[in-house]
């Protein structure tokens, strides 16, 4: 073919034919995914990923189309975004511009996270009560992270600001791919190992969720569990949280906040020193003051002036109070003797009238057994008869004929034989 006859395109022409054949061929569309490598710049706009086994396709989801989403996109999310196929002029890349964001379930890592957050949580091993104390000017700090990465520079730099002297040992390890899990647990045992370390920063600088993932694992988050050194997690941005800031003993949320909670400014601490040295100096001014006008006031006081007076002065106090004393007792006692005079007195007559009563009552129950005994009976005319063996005699069938009978009146026994019976009646 011709030179002259070739379609020769430019780069802006071939990629807006390529945009126009995308949005009225394709247009708008669903698709699926695991939402990965999010990113939030300070516009407001989302900018992301969804990627299946095999493939992914970049996103973007504007400010303006996000007023109807109802949850918090994150990695590791499955989700179902519609929008319009389109190409970025710029990169010459093609991408989906997002107006509708639906949760579909969660993806894969984000389950195998959540389920193993369940269950170290179940084991205790998030528990507050087992966190150990970070100390407060640590003279040996161990990083676990990558040599090359922009965490451990960013962590040197302020150690070296604040603290010049501090000793760092770095132990270099993997920070994602393949075997780094194992590396980070490995290294976090070794550190512990070592002599004379304080405490441990473990992490790594910002990524996806994928690029994290190692610190997400089992073995990494049993590694700063039996840690006896405490352990700083700082992995990623402030936004990103992993398995291994819910075991450690202190979350930070980058490495270049780990370093300044691993160390306080020198700066503060020389201040502080300062301060509490001129308080503690204006405390024993103070109270040197206070001692010397209290000795000022006790010497000038009327005590020390004239002794003997204030003695004597006592001294007359202790006798009237010894004669007031006395009186008040012969008072008391003449008091209680009047009482217990009246009570004497109060008590015979009370008695003089219970024996008057008593005798009383006596001479009437007297006169009335006399009435009622068998001598006033008989005084009054009437007789008892009896048999011989002392029977007494109620009817007339009690006797027979011959019978002796003895007869009680008033005054003396009338002895009789019987003669004659007559029956009962």
């Amino acid at each position: 073919m011709d030179a002259d006859q070739r379609k020769i395109y430019r780069v802006t022409e071939l990629t807006r034919r390529i945009k126009t054949l995308l949005e009225s061929d394709i247009g708008f569309v669903w698709v699926e995914g695991e939402l990965s490598n999010l990113r939030r710049p300070s516009s407001g706009h989302l900018y992301f990923t969804l990627k299946d086994d095999t493939s992914q396709v970049p996103l973007a989801f504007f400010k303006g189309k996000q007023r109807g989403l109802t949850f918090e996109p994150k990695d590791g999310l499955l989700v179902r975004a519609h929008g319009q196929v389109t190409v970025y002029e710029r990169s010459g890349q093609y991408q989906v511009i997002v107006d509708v964001l639906e949760e579909a379930g969660k993806g894969a890592l984000q389950e195998a996270f959540e389920r193993l957050k369940r269950k170290l949580a179940e084991e205790g091993l998030f528990d507050e009560a087992r966190k150990k104390p970070i100390p407060l000017l640590p003279q040996r700090v161990g990083i676990v992270t990558s040599p090359t990465g922009a965490a451990i520079r960013d962590i040197l730099n302020i150690l070296e600001r604040r603290f010049p002297n501090l000793h760092v040992l770095l132990a270099p390890v993997k920070v994602q791919g393949e075997g780094a899990a194992d590396s980070i647990a490995a290294a976090i045992d070794y550190l512990n190992e070592r002599a004379g370390m304080d405490v441990l920063i473990v992490g790594r600088g910002g990524g996806s969720l994928e690029d994290l993932w190692a610190f997400n694992e089992e073995v990494v988050a049993r590694a700063i569990a039996r840690s006896r050194l405490p352990v700083i997690s700082a992995v990623g941005h402030e936004i990103d949280f992993t398995i291994s800031d819910f075991v450690a003993d202190l979350r930070a949320p980058t490495p270049s906040a780990a370093a300044e909670l691993v160390v306080g400014q020198k700066e503060m601490f020389e201040e502080l020193l300062t301060q509490t040295a001129r308080r503690l100096e204006r405390s024993l001014q103070t109270f040197r003051l206070e001692l010397k006008n209290r000795f000022t006031a006790a010497s000038r006081s009327y005590a020390f002036r004239e002794p003997l007076n204030l003695l004597k002065q006592y001294g007359q106090r202790v006798e009237t109070s010894r004669v007031n004393l006395g009186h008040s007792l012969r008072g008391a006692l003449r008091e209680r003797q009047q009482r217990l005079d009246e009570s004497g007195l109060h008590l015979r007559h009370r008695v003089d009238l219970w024996h008057k009563a008593v005798a009383q009552d006596v001479r009437r129950l007297k006169s009335q057994l006399r009435a009622l005994s068998p001598k006033a009976v008989l005084e009054r005319g009437y007789s008892i008869t009896r048999l011989k063996d002392g029977t007494i005699i109620r009817t007339a069938g009690n006797v027979k004929k011959e019978d002796v009978l003895e007869t009680q009146v008033a005054k003396g026994v009338i002895e009789s034989v019987v003669s004659k019976t007559g029956g009962a009646t």
